[in-house]
C-alpha cells in the first residue's frame, strides 16, 4: 500500500490539484476544521432541498432563481431558532438501535 503523506483529504490529492490549476475557473472554499456552525447551514439546505427544490419542475434558469427567491424570502419573514425536540441520549439511543437493526443478518 502506498502512502500518500499529507494528502489526508481528497482536495489534496495530486489529480484533483493538478486539474484545480488547469481549470481556474473553479475554486474551492474551505471551512475550518471541526467548524459545529456548518450543521445549521447544512440543515438550511436540506429545509431548501425538500421545502423548495425536492417536487419542484423548472423549465428554465429563470423559474428557479425565482422559485429560490421567493422561497428565502419566504424562509427569512418567518425565520425563528431551530429548537432540538430531543436530547443528546435520546438522539444516541435511537441512532445505537438502528445501527444494530442494520446490522443484522439479513440486511
Amino acid at each position: 500500500m502506498t502512502k500518500h503523506r499529507g494528502f489526508l483529504s481528497a482536495h489534496k490529492a495530486p489529480v484533483v490539484h493538478r486539474w484545480l490549476l488547469s481549470h481556474p475557473r473553479f475554486q474551492l472554499h474551505f471551512t475550518p476544521t471541526y467548524s459545529s456552525w456548518i450543521n445549521q447551514v447544512e440543515r438550511w439546505f436540506a429545509e431548501l432541498e425538500r421545502r423548495c427544490l425536492e417536487r419542484g419542475v423548472f423549465c428554465s434558469l429563470n423559474d428557479l432563481k425565482t422559485a429560490l427567491e421567493d422561497w428565502i424570502e419566504v424562509w427569512n419573514d418567518e425565520a425563528r431558532p431551530f429548537t432540538w425536540t430531543r436530547t443528546a441520549d435520546q438522539i444516541l439511543e435511537r441512532i445505537c438501535r438502528y445501527c444494530d437493526r442494520i446490522s443484522e443478518p439479513g440486511h
